[in-house]
């Protein structure tokens, strides 16, 4: 496993880290035995970066996770949760108030089972009042950060506009990393446009979804899946070409996704240890740009087709 430092952080990331969000059952149901080995794996074969939410799963993900965080040592690992983004009985909610932000620190750790948490991020930032944020949510949590309850800040979203915006309107050294979605991918690499920017703000930047939830898979987009029908069928044809040529879609998006070095780390999520060890596997392998270049050509205008979060 290669690593990287995330920004001014001093935080060493591996390049692909471990999403928790499929042990909240986001994508399709799952074994709890199973979930637990598939943190243990990540751990073992060096994925010690674990980014959850309290959302995920309505804190179902968080609960499995401190399962089996309670059966490893502490500096093994570094953790990431998130406030702002909750549910409840199936129900998305939304709060972004500094008395619930402090609140929900409290409650993850509980439900985590530790004492302290290494990055909080403020979740989907596009469903917030941004200026709560920048006037509430992070100055609650910087309050933690000096505290010594939590050891660094960051925002999450699905728009690049909206991060740099709240970037633009705190004080240097409040925000310290950002987690964007879906925008560096084989169908869309927004991103880059952007890591100029964040690296002059000494903002490290962590990647998340190289599947684009699923459009870059065999298995194909879940129902509640945002993107436009002819992404969707741009992104199947080229998983069927892959197949083709003997190169799943999947080793290729993981790869790619990880081919930045100016990303510091890119998260992948499964509750299956065997599909954990083969992502890994995959991103030791060297990448086929020639392959690369032809899905981009079969995927072509619907390549960074703006599709909203959900």
């Amino acid at each position: 496993m290669k690593y990287s430092y995330l920004g001014k952080t001093g935080m060493k990331v591996p390049v692909l880290s471990f999403g928790a969000s499929s042990l909240g059952g986001v994508f399709h149901s799952v074994r709890e035995a199973e979930a637990i080995r598939a943190v243990f794996t990540a751990i073992e074969h060096g994925m010690n970066f674990i980014d959850v939410s309290p959302y995920y799963g309505h804190t179902k993900a968080e609960t499995v996770l401190g399962k089996a965080l309670t059966e490893l040592q502490r500096e093994s690992f570094l953790l990431s949760t998130k406030v702002g983004r909750y549910g409840a009985g199936g129900v998305n909610t939304w709060d972004y108030s500094a008395g619930r932000t402090r609140e929900s620190v409290f409650e993850s750790m509980e439900r985590l089972h530790v004492d302290y948490i290494d990055l909080i991020n403020v979740h989907d930032i596009e469903f917030a009042d941004l200026s709560q944020v920048v006037d509430e949510t992070l100055p609650a949590l910087v309050e933690l950060r000096e505290k010594g309850l939590v050891g660094h800040v960051g925002i999450t979203d699905l728009q690049l506009e909206n991060l740099k915006w709240v970037i633009d309107h705190v004080p240097e050294g409040t925000v310290e990393s950002v987690l964007n979605f879906c925008h560096y991918t084989l169908n869309d690499d927004k991103l880059v446009d952007f890591l100029d920017y964040f690296e002059e703000k000494g903002v490290g930047v962590i990647n998340a979804s190289p599947f684009a939830m699923g459009l870059l898979s065999q298995r194909g987009v879940p129902e509640w899946h945002p993107a436009p029908a002819a992404l969707v069928e741009a992104c199947r044809k080229a998983s069927d070409y892959c197949l083709s040529q003997g190169y799943p879609i999947e080793k290729l998006a993981i790869q790619y996704s990880v081919s930045n070095p100016r990303i510091g780390t890119t998260l992948f999520s499964s509750a299956n240890p065997d599909n954990v060890l083969k992502n890994i596997q995959y991103i030791e392998e060297p990448i086929d740009w020639d392959l690369v270049a032809k899905v981009k050509e079969i995927i072509g205008d619907q390549q960074r087709v703006t599709w909203k979060n959900t």
